[in-house]
């Protein structure tokens, strides 16, 4: 046996027993550890990771009890004689030479090709940074990650897991869709039964689902530019007539050159990415408009939660008495990302009809988790959560704002609705996405604003700074940092910003 099969990783997340129990594992079914074969002793082990004995024993008993290892008197540990039965060998090599053959080409039978969209981008090692100002990602030092084990304990306890290891087939979890009706919605001045509520996973999938039921070819989609661009590639790839009209100060305007739309999507709480929230005169002419014109509206109420500079703004969907309003919210930017849970609330014959088409996708999504996010929802841990957040999140929206205005004067004003980034206008002159490059090299992360924008020649003297996962304390300095790169850009003439 080779020293290099054991070695404790001592930044993995993972426990010392769960390594050592993966890696023996690992070595057992990748054939390195052949049935039968002894392993080291639990003090050799031990000794060779610089770990307790104990460690080792009640690692080494655990895969006793799984059926990998057995144990026998005065011997020691062996890979069980049986461990393997069951799994599929590997076949030898054929004696007899073959001529080798082309590949299929699978790209031209390809019907679209989603991957050649321009798509938002994040780096995947943007916690080691300094200074990450990036959107839509959480700070896990402020989650209640106590109350939400608490809340799968008794989800994964005897009297529940019946419940949620079933097979749901199209339905979603009662007690997550209930609370969701009578805790969530509320606050945003929706109101709905049951049968007009669909679990999604996520607000993306909740898009994909209306966009895969509703849109045709020949159906018109209009959004504001900029705009929410996965929503962009989507309606794109279900028609040619995608039509953005440019935002204001209040978001989409309502005007003439809706004329001829079959749906419009909108985001008017907290507009995506320029933050500006539509004014209530212009949300009752765009319910107007729709009435007048046989249109529907896809409103993504994306940050619900993180209204805590203005008063309540309702969502549109509070407003509209006619069921032209699919409203699509999530609870993966209040709680986490990765939790991946949105909803979808419309008309019971539109729920109807996603639910057998979601069933076809994915059934439902996973019910342990719908369950546990239910029971953090009904015990109170959310709304305590997004209290803390709220007072969190101003209190960062307060530093970005003194920041910007400290070390880049007028290239940004701080949004109304509160949310968690700022939208920062430099001249027409200004390469955001070359600035993004080199800021990232000096550890600042910021999110090039290009990417928003339709059309082949994208606007790019803009940029987004988010501060949801930033600490406090690195604000400041990360907007310094980002002026002096600025400064320096502005000197070599690549481009500079609005002061």
């Amino acid at each position: 046996m080779r020293d290099a099969l054991f070695h404790i990783r001592p930044d993995s997340p993972l426990s010392i027993q769960a390594q050592i129990r993966e890696l023996i594992v690992d070595a057992i079914l990748s054939g390195q550890l052949p049935p039968g074969d002894p392993l080291p002793s639990c003090r050799t082990m031990a000794k060779r990771l610089r770990v307790s004995r104990n460690t080792v024993v009640y690692a080494y008993q655990r895969l006793v009890d799984d059926g990998f290892l057995t144990a026998r008197e005065r011997s020691g540990f062996y890979v069980a004689d049986d461990v393997l039965q069951g799994r599929v060998q590997p076949q030898p090599a054929p004696s007899e030479p073959h001529e080798p053959r082309a590949a299929p080409d699978m790209a031209r039978r390809f019907r679209i090709r989603p991957s050649r969209q321009p798509n938002i981008v994040k780096p995947p090692h943007w916690r080691d940074l300094p200074y990450p100002f990036i959107y839509g990602q959480s700070d896990a030092r402020l989650f209640p990650l106590a109350e939400w084990r608490d809340c799968s304990r008794q989800v994964l306890g005897r009297r529940m897991f019946d419940d949620v290891t079933h097979d749901m087939l199209g339905a979603d979890d009662e007690v997550l869709v209930e609370h969701i009706r009578t805790h969530l919605l509320p606050r945003r001045g929706v109101t709905a039964r049951r049968d007009e509520i669909l679990i999604t996973l996520g607000a993306q999938n909740a898009l994909y689902l209306l966009a895969s039921l509703f849109l045709q070819p020949t159906d018109t989609v209009v959004m504001g530019d900029p705009g929410y661009p996965d929503f962009r590639n989507l309606a794109q790839l279900r028609t040619n007539r995608l039509r953005t009209i440019a935002v204001d100060a209040g978001g989409l305007p309502i005007d003439g050159r809706l004329d001829g739309a079959d749906y419009i999507f909108v985001t008017p709480s907290h507009h995506f990415p320029t933050t500006v929230t539509m004014p209530m005169a212009r949300r009752r002419a765009l319910l107007e408009y729709v009435a007048e014109n046989d249109c529907i509206v896809i409103e993504d109420d994306y940050e619900p939660e993180a209204n805590y500079v203005s008063e309540p703004t309702p969502a549109l969907k509070s407003m509209d008495r006619d069921g032209r309003v699919l409203y699509v919210g999530s609870l993966s930017k209040t709680l986490f990302p990765g939790l991946r849970l949105g909803y979808v609330v419309a008309s019971a014959p539109v729920i109807e009809e996603l639910r057998a088409l979601r069933r076809l996708m994915l059934r439902h999504p996973p019910t342990e988790v719908q369950r546990i996010a239910g029971l953090f929802i009904a015990q109170g841990h959310h709304d305590t959560y997004v209290k803390r957040l709220a007072k969190t999140y101003k209190q960062r929206w307060t530093l970005m704002r003194d920041a910007l205005g400290r070390h880049l004067p007028g290239a940004a004003q701080a949004p109304s609705f509160g949310g968690t980034s700022f939208w920062v206008e430099g001249p027409p002159d200004l390469d955001a996405d070359a600035l993004a490059a080199r800021a990232l090299d000096a550890g600042v992360l910021i999110e090039p604003g290009s990417v928003n924008f339709a059309g082949d020649k994208p606007d790019r003297h803009f940029f987004r700074l988010g501060f949801s996962s930033i600490p406090d304390e690195r604000i400041d300095p990360g907007i310094a940092k980002l002026a002096q790169l600025i400064g320096e850009t502005q000197s070599r003439g690549v481009g500079r910003i609005a002061v």
